[in-house]
């Protein structure tokens, strides 16, 4: 990868050098499109530096699928490692050898005559087209209620995690129980720790099921090429994923059985105040919830299964191995022996520098498969931009050669009145 010479003006300017901008890049490239990638940080940076220690694929590397560079390992239905992960991504970021500038910042985007006007850290340039793929999980989301936790308690985002050992010697609160909050409780758990986990409304799914690992029967039932066009899907851009694990080959997260082992579990936070965490009475609903979305995934398998005619092992609903026997509404803290809180309560995107009028009441840009309604924009790399994996190695690279696709048409449609503004 070579860092290019700025220049004034570009077909396409990439904003992000995640894998959905780096997919980009690949296409933009296979267009003959003259580009450059703008990365605030360095390429592939989170999963580079805020990953923890023992952090590993959730779903089966073969779903690994960026453009032209699809898992070829020897293991493509175990879970790739940190490091596995690292170089696997390392491998696509030099293939595709894109035009890359990092440490570099976008601080405005905006619309001047048939152009845009991007101002940068590193100079101002403008282009024919924009695509933005910078994902929703810009900054570290903390509460407001993190200030009035005692100063002599560390607080560290999932983001800043990396293992147990980093951590003062004490109880651990974790807060959010998604993926990532489930899965860091289960490292701090296996370690020895007495861990607190503070849980929400996600779901929860099944590693294997009557003989397969469930990803597998949901990419046979075809679920993944389901778009978030279909009736009712369009709210799932906004789901918290299902919460299971690829460590030590895959296994399913049961919170109860964790109680059984002695972790704490509680509703969702609802504040802090004197030294204490304060709860909402929702435990075993949620607890409910996950399982009944952890049951309904198994019984779609198992209407599959019949339909089909599938010789298979023989399945049956989850049942509870614990209850809460009641609902805790507050945690002395101190009294626990807590030292340290880690927040697993997600990430915030930061679009605060597009000024183009793309986003809906709430902030969220309006697309149709990365498509905006102002001409020449498009966005990458967001959680069911079009499918189940439009924000993960499985489908990212599809959907960026759908949006540069249409870019390439557009720019082709437009030539004569771009080149006027350029001249211009």
């Amino acid at each position: 990868m070579t860092t290019p010479f700025l220049k004034s003006h570009y077909s396409a300017v990439v904003i992000g050098g995640g894998q959905a901008g780096l997919s980009a890049s690949h296409y933009l490239k296979g267009h003959g499109i003259d580009h450059v990638v703008f990365e605030k940080k360095t390429v592939a940076h989170k999963w580079k530096n805020e990953r923890w220690d023992a952090f590993c694929l959730v779903t089966p590397n073969w779903q690994c699928q960026l453009p032209d560079h699809p898992y070829d390992g020897p293991d493509p239905h175990g879970f790739m490692v940190k490091d596995e992960i690292l170089a696997y991504v390392d491998r696509f970021v030099k293939k595709v050898d894109a035009p890359i500038i990092e440490q570099t910042r976008v601080t405005s985007i905006e619309k001047h005559g048939g152009l845009f006007r991007l101002a940068t850290s590193a100079g101002a340039v403008t282009a024919d087209a924009v695509v933005i793929a910078t994902s929703l999980y810009a900054d570290p989301a903390i509460p407001r209620a993190a200030e009035r936790l005692p100063e002599d308690i560390m607080q560290i985002h999932t983001a800043a995690y990396r293992s147990a050992d980093h951590l003062p010697e004490g109880g651990v609160i974790v807060v959010g129980s998604g993926q990532s909050g489930c899965q860091i409780a289960e490292d701090l758990h296996l370690s020895g720790r007495k861990v607190h986990l503070v849980t929400g409304n996600a779901p929860r799914c099944a590693r294997f099921y009557r003989g397969r690992d469930v990803v597998d029967w949901l990419s046979d039932i075809g679920q993944y090429d389901i778009t978030v066009e279909h009736d009712g899907m369009t709210k799932k851009k906004h789901d918290t994923n299902h919460y299971l694990t690829g460590r030590d080959g895959g296994r399913d997260i049961d919170l109860r059985k964790f109680a059984l082992e002695g972790m704490a579990l509680y509703g969702r936070m609802s504040g802090v105040a004197a030294g204490r965490m304060l709860f909402e009475p929702n435990l075993k609903a949620n607890l409910d919830g996950a399982d009944r979305v952890y049951n309904g995934i198994n019984a779609l398998i198992d209407r599959h299964i019949a339909e089909k005619g599938i010789d298979a092992p023989a399945g049956s609903p989850y049942v509870p191995v614990w209850e809460p026997e009641a609902e805790i509404a507050e945690l002395d803290l101190k009294a626990e022996g807590i030292t340290s809180v880690i927040w697993a309560t997600g990430f915030s995107p930061d679009w605060s520098f597009v000024g183009l009028p793309i986003f809906d009441g709430n902030a969220y840009p309006v697309h149709r498969r990365g498509v905006t309604a102002v001409d020449g924009v498009y966005v990458l790399g967001l959680p069911w931009l079009w499918t189940w994996g439009s924000g993960r190695f499985l489908s990212v690279g599809r959907d960026a050669e759908h949006v540069v696709g249409h870019l390439a048409a557009w720019l082709s449609e437009q030539a004569p009145s771009l080149r006027q503004s350029v001249s211009a």
